[in-house]
């Protein structure tokens, strides 16, 4: 098994996309990308703790490869958008690939190279790609947010 994660904006919606993906075994919503240790939730909201809303995902890279799950990222949300998406403004939910080796690092990298390429866009790309730091684990009702209150569909599946 291999971890993944990913800034998109608020992780309630990122977390249901990838949870549905064939080949993703785990994944858990927390913060990462910040200095301060163990942040809450609150803390995170603040904006001065520097951590972004993340989803880790555990995956089996026989079953689903990384650059699939790039391209699901580049899917979910408005990766031209700087600490915002929709409605939810503040650094916590800026656009970023935190890569866990130098493999999903060059990976990453053509990935938003060819995103930014493709035309798709009206904006550059502005995803931060950074080596992964520590992980901090949201709050247990924050996991799974949309699926324990029976959410069917959200814009991002």
């Amino acid at each position: 098994m291999e971890k993944a994660t990913f800034a998109a904006g608020c992780f309630w919606g990122v977390e249901a996309t990838f949870r549905k993906l064939d080949g993703v075994t785990e994944t858990a919503v927390g913060f990462s990308g910040g200095s301060s240790e163990a942040p809450s939730y609150e803390d995170v909201c603040s904006g001065r703790s520097g951590h972004a809303e993340v989803v880790q995902v555990t995956f089996d890279p026989a079953r689903i490869s990384y650059e699939k799950l790039l391209e699901v990222f580049f899917d979910c949300h408005d990766p031209t958008t700087m600490n915002r998406q929709g409605p939810d403004i503040g650094t916590q939910y800026r656009s970023a690939i935190f890569t866990h080796d130098d493999g999903q690092k060059a990976a990453a990298e053509k990935a938003k190279a060819d995103q930014d390429a493709s035309g798709r866009f009206r904006s550059p790309v502005v995803t931060e790609i950074e080596g992964a730091g520590p992980f901090y684990m949201a709050e247990d009702y924050h996991q799974q947010y949309l699926e324990k209150r029976g959410a069917k569909r959200s814009r991002w599946f």
